[in-house]
């Protein structure tokens, strides 16, 4: 299947749900790859990648690293600014408009064949995480 999407075309919700998919794959694929392969193992530790939360401290990350060009940071604010109305569970509106730009991102790079990249990052969250540094860091509200 090589289809490909207008990803210029889609709203930033559309990007986020591709990049909800993409992302939670490269994370499943990770964690199995480490060799846990208990279900209760796998969910506690996915969460340190895939939770609003963890979203927005990734993003606050990337901000401190200055990570993302303009084209990605654009992106990232389509899925921010979005209208979702869904509610967010567990987390605070502004968490979740974070974590939702979290995934239009990777939505973004994605659906613009950008695969290296998308790589690129994807292997930074991996340090990221397993450093700790992902770890408790606060959420901007930028």
């Amino acid at each position: 299947m090589n289809e490909k999407i207008n990803y210029r075309q889609l709203n930033g919700l559309d990007l986020a749900y591709l990049g909800d998919a993409v992302y939670e794959t490269f994370i499943r694929q990770h964690l199995l790859a480490q060799g846990i392969t208990k279900p209760g193992q796998l969910q506690r530790r996915a969460k340190e990648y895939v939770s609003a939360k963890a979203h927005a401290a990734l993003f606050a990350l990337m901000e401190e690293d200055e990570l993302l060009n303009e084209e990605e940071l654009y992106f990232f604010k389509r899925g921010r600014n979005a209208n979702s109305h869904t509610k967010a569970k567990n987390t605070d509106v502004v968490t979740y408009r974070i974590s939702t730009g979290f995934e239009a991102l990777m939505g973004y790079l994605h659906a613009s064949e950008q695969f290296e990249r998308l790589d690129e990052i994807i292997n930074w969250v991996f340090e990221q995480v397993e450093s700790g540094r992902a770890r408790n860091h606060g959420t901007t509200k930028k």
